[in-house]
């Protein structure tokens, strides 16, 4: 193999190294999140999971802040959450919730390790905040979506919005589900049930006289 062949081959080989390397230290990272928590997860302990040298690791993720968002990104690429778009599609509001709480809380049963350490240690780790506004975004998008059909204005639209964000939040499917028992199906019928009763007439009613007398 002549010289001017061989370069562009060496470039090659370094390059797929490279890539392996990183994708080595962001699924030692993501293991370690998984498990210990961000937190805990200290530069030493993914080198060494991850069978590289802590210079290896500054070498392809000179912060923490870039490093965090490669591993929010390959962990998601491996555990998609739904995606709105797919909601957005069903025109019947209750119709849409149901299919949406129905894989949310399938995925949040599949991802709960994930979600419980990174929920949990966000607020102590400064270098998560531009992975974990993604994370808040797209759920925001999944609310947004949620909204859709129904009533957007007055009280009884701020009812429907805040029983739609209470339904699809990480915390209320673990306290449903994890604290008092119940399974995906029932927990998803009573988030049902709770944003339906925010839409009633009923309560509409109130609102326009006020609170009831004793």
């Amino acid at each position: 193999m002549s010289t001017e062949r061989a370069r562009p081959y060496r470039k090659r080989r370094r390059a797929d190294q490279e890539a392996r390397t990183r994708l080595r230290i962001t699924q030692a990272a993501v293991d370690l999140h998984g498990t210990i928590g961000p937190a805990r997860t200290t530069i030493t302990r993914i080198a060494a999971k991850a069978g590289v040298q802590r210079a290896t690791v500054y070498h392809h993720f000179p912060d923490s802040e870039s490093l965090f968002l490669a591993c929010s990104a390959h962990w998601a690429s491996l555990n998609p959450p739904p995606e709105p778009t797919a909601w957005s599609q069903i025109l019947d509001p209750e119709q849409r919730l149901c299919r949406a709480l129905d894989e949310l809380y399938a995925w949040y049963e599949w991802a709960e390790p994930m979600l419980t350490n990174v929920l949990r240690d966000a607020p102590l780790v400064p270098a998560m905040a531009s992975a974990f506004r993604r994370f808040q975004e797209h759920f925001a998008a999944l609310h947004g979506a949620l909204l859709r059909g129904r009533p957007a204005h007055g009280r009884r639209g701020a009812r429907v919005s805040a029983a739609l964000g209470h339904a699809i939040q990480f915390e209320t499917w673990q306290s449903l589900t994890r604290v008092h028992g119940l399974s995906l199906a029932e927990a998803a019928q009573l988030m049902v049930a709770l944003v339906a009763t925010a839409d009633s007439a009923d309560i509409a009613r109130q609102d326009r006289s006020g609170p009831p007398r004793s």
